[in-house]
């Protein structure tokens, strides 16, 4: 079953035109459309909100900055997730390879699980808690495949690995996803 990308969002040529000419409103409109799917990618990614808004600042101003280039020859939305997707593989990058997955721990934030009921809220939260237990690029290879539908040759291409190391990560990383979330059930059971 293929699960279609919060980033998904069909945006009117008009609009692109708009904000192509820096058009404040168009400009604003798009950020208001995207900037829960470029956060909600970015936390999975980076398990941090710090890193995240960050991330969601810098991806909005490249954007920007280059949407008077942007052909449309795919879709805007597609566009503007590779950017928010490669702003978050230049902050891992730049992390250090030495760095405990545990120090990346973090809450979940509250309101990303408003609008859930009860049940479908805390399974969403401790899937996020487990999420920001795993290693950076394990977490990333999970995300991008699962939730962002990316093939395991698109994610070695952005990882600068092999195939077999996307997949490997993605079956460690559910193994250990699977541990986690069953610890967590059982603490609450």
């Amino acid at each position: 079953m293929t699960r279609s990308s919060a980033f998904a969002i069909d945006v009117p040529d008009a609009l692109l035109d708009r904000a192509r000419k820096r058009d404040g409103a168009a400009c604003e409109q798009l950020y208001r459309w995207f900037e829960r799917p470029v956060y909600g990618l970015a936390m999975r990614m980076l398990g941090c909100p710090d890193a995240a808004m960050d991330v969601l600042q810098d991806t909005f101003l490249k954007v920007f900055d280059k949407l008077p280039g942007f052909r449309g020859e795919s879709p805007f939305w597609g566009w503007l997730r590779q950017v928010a997707v490669n702003e978050c593989l230049m902050r891992l990058r730049s992390r250090g390879r030495d760095e405990p997955a545990e120090a990346e721990a973090f809450e979940p934030d509250l309101i990303e699980h408003e609008g859930l009921l009860p049940p479908q809220a805390a399974d969403a939260a401790a899937l996020t808690q487990a999420l920001g237990r795993l290693p950076d690029k394990t977490r990333s290879v999970l995300w991008l495949y699962h939730a962002e539908g990316y093939t395991h040759e698109e994610i070695a291409a952005l990882l600068g690995q092999s195939v077999s190391f996307s997949k490997s990560q993605l079956a460690r990383g559910t193994r250990k996803l699977r541990t986690l979330l069953q610890l967590t059930e059982a603490s609450h059971a």
